[in-house]
């Protein structure tokens, strides 16, 4: 893995993070497409990455956490979930899971079907909860439990918080809000416990390619959300529900003809 392939990867990442459709299978994918193997550095690679594209969510919402104390206990409350299922599975999703192909594409794709099922049936009621500092605890570690499917490759962490959260009577706005902040704690640990345990073998060049992609992904996801907050004042999920189905389908024709 290369300069270039770093810069390829923050694109990806950067674009994808923020939208339902998995950055963790586009990745991983892509990856495929390219013939890079999945070493120890690569799947480190595709977990630390991510955590560039969140620092943007710093950027854009900092008063949020350094002022809001309401909301980021509420922020902090929904990571419990991740934070514990996280850790005592962390082995078996890095050594079984992230390298599935198989499990990322019917991830990908069954993804898919229930984005535009649910998008069919869930209609938001005027009394939906608009504030999130003002979300139940309760609620709060209930989207953290359906945040935590996302260790599953390809199942997209904003995709089940946000489904998550709009079943338990959230509006649309504020769940994909709480979905960005939410992804800071989570992909902090994600990023730290990963690099505790495998950081001390890259060398000083896989350093420098992962500091490349981390860049790249941090500039792109900006523009990612504020496209993903202007989408969705006017549109469903179900393009992206669309999307993930056909991107499933493609990787299958592309898995066969290379057989």
């Amino acid at each position: 893995m290369d300069i270039l392939h770093s810069l390829i990867f923050g694109v990806i990442e950067g674009i994808t993070e923020f939208l339902p459709i998995s950055s963790t299978a586009h990745m991983v994918l892509a990856a495929k497409v390219m013939g890079i193997s999945q070493t120890e550095f690569v799947k480190s690679f595709e977990i630390v990455i991510q955590f560039g594209a969140i620092l943007s969510v710093i950027a854009l919402y900092w008063k949020r956490f350094l002022v809001d104390m309401e909301s980021l206990k509420r922020i902090l409350t929904a990571f419990i979930p991740t934070a514990i299922l996280g850790f005592i599975f962390y082995k078996l999703i890095k050594t079984y899971l992230l390298s599935n192909e198989n499990v990322i594409v019917w991830s990908l794709l069954l993804g898919g079907l229930i984005l535009i099922v649910f998008e069919n049936f869930h209609k938001e009621k005027d009394s939906a909860l608009d504030d999130i500092s003002r979300l139940p605890y309760s609620k709060c570690i209930a989207i953290g439990i359906f945040q935590s499917l996302a260790m599953v490759p390809g199942v997209s962490r904003s995709a089940a918080t946000i489904i998550g959260g709009l079943s338990l009577g959230l509006k649309r706005s504020t769940i994909v809000e709480f979905s960005f902040l939410l992804a800071v704690p989570t992909m902090l640990a994600a990023s730290a416990l990963d690099l505790l345990k495998s950081g001390s073998g890259f060398s000083a060049s896989q350093f420098g390619v992962l500091a490349v992609g981390f860049f790249v992904s941090f500039v792109v996801a900006i523009a990612s959300i504020r496209f993903f907050i202007g989408y969705i004042k006017k549109h469903t999920f179900i393009p992206f529900g669309v999307y993930r189905i056909i991107a499933a389908l493609v990787f299958m024709a592309f898995a066969c003809r290379m057989r």
